[in-house]
């Protein structure tokens, strides 16, 4: 046991995977912190990064999944995609909200759209294009697990707290 804790070679993997967590989470709270203080509205290069509050898109995406939005042209979307949302009226006033697209339709070269949850029986309220942040393209598996550790005090305290400590 002895030999392999003195072995330079492990010892230098166990520090890049520390050095490499410790970035990831540092990335993540650092997104978290732009988010919420820009209001949702910062974005670099026409990308988004959100994360997933409810369980709307169960089994599509969890609870704490961390997805990527790029900002495409309203003309792009089509019907089952998944897009994030500024909502604007009902329940969904002032709330960021990522569902499916499930109708589309152009009056005057503007576009309006339908959406809801996968999880959901009752279509949302229909949306412009104005309200559109952009397409969902990627679901984070790393981030979406630092993410849901961080989000879990338990693990949070034994697995970040105590090893920066």
């Amino acid at each position: 046991m002895r030999n392999i804790l003195d072995n330079k070679i492990l010892r230098g993997i166990g520090k890049t995977i520390y050095v490499l967590l410790y970035i990831i989470v540092l990335l993540v709270l650092l997104v978290v912190v732009i988010q919420r203080f820009s209001g949702n509205n910062a974005s670099i290069g026409g990308f988004r990064i959100f994360n997933v509050a409810t369980g709307s898109m169960i089994p599509v995406y969890n609870v704490g999944d961390i997805l990527v939005s790029k900002e495409i042209s309203p003309e792009e979307i089509q019907v089952g995609d998944d897009i994030v949302y500024k909502g604007e009226k009902n329940e969904f006033n002032g709330k960021v909200v990522t569902h499916r697209v499930i109708s589309k339709r152009e009056e005057n070269g503007k576009y309006y759209f339908v959406t809801q949850g996968v999880a959901n029986e009752l279509a949302d309220p229909e949306i412009s294009e104005e309200q559109v942040y952009g397409k969902i393209i990627y679901k984070t598996i790393i981030l979406s697990f630092v993410s849901k550790i961080i989000n879990n005090i338990y693990t949070f305290y034994f697995l970040i707290f105590v090893p920066i400590a």
